[in-house]
């Protein structure tokens, strides 16, 4: 697994010579409301085992949640089950409200 910090992850999304990677929001729907990335695809951590059919197996995704730890373990998860390209966002939404876009809300 790799990982990528929010000042990182804004600078990828920025350049358009890249493809964008996928950006698998692990957190619950309450928290998604409150703020998100607004490329982000909201999969609640528990309904990752049942929809792992929906995700791109050759995609380079990255998962994220509110400060990084439920992220990690969904893309350990991942990984464990044949994705390859796996990055987790260190510090999640919250460094991302702090680093990259200070006028989204904070939780």
């Amino acid at each position: 697994m790799q990982h990528i910090s929010a000042l990182e992850l804004a600078a990828r999304l920025e350049d358009s010579s890249k493809k964008a990677p996928f950006l698998l929001d692990v957190r619950e729907p309450w928290e998604f409301d409150t703020c998100h990335i607004s490329q982000a695809c909201l999969m609640p951590m528990h309904s990752v085992p049942m929809r792992l059919d929906e995700l791109d197996r050759d995609a380079e995704i990255v998962c994220i949640c509110h400060h990084g730890g439920r992220s990690m373990q969904v893309a350990n998860f991942l990984e464990r089950n044949g994705f390859d390209q796996i990055i987790n966002l260190t510090g999640g939404m919250h460094a991302w409200a702090l680093q990259v876009d200070t006028s989204m809300p904070t939780y």
